[in-house]
């Protein structure tokens, strides 16, 4: 159980921090963006250690109140639940 967690976390965080690259890379062409329910969607459901490195990795959305602050927010809430899960 503990380690299942520990991947799906893992996966959803790879997920987002590609999705944070390509959505830096399309912002940067001009292109049709990813849309930030979509991020924050990702996020939710387990991505937001990938998020919040993407962010930082690929100075994205870094100056957005609800990313700067809500990323890690749930981050940190998720790495909670995973170190509760893991004692």
């Amino acid at each position: 159980m503990e380690f299942a967690a520990l991947a799906y976390v893992a996966v959803m965080s790879l997920i987002l921090c590609i999705l944070m690259y390509r959505d830096k890379a399309k912002a940067m062409k001009k292109e049709w963006r990813i849309a930030e329910k979509t991020l924050f969607s990702v996020a939710i459901l387990g991505g937001a250690i990938g998020g919040v490195l993407g962010m930082y990795l690929f100075r994205h959305k870094t100056r957005h109140n609800s990313f700067a602050f809500g990323f890690p927010l749930l981050a940190a809430l998720q790495i909670y639940v995973l170190v509760t899960l893991l004692k």
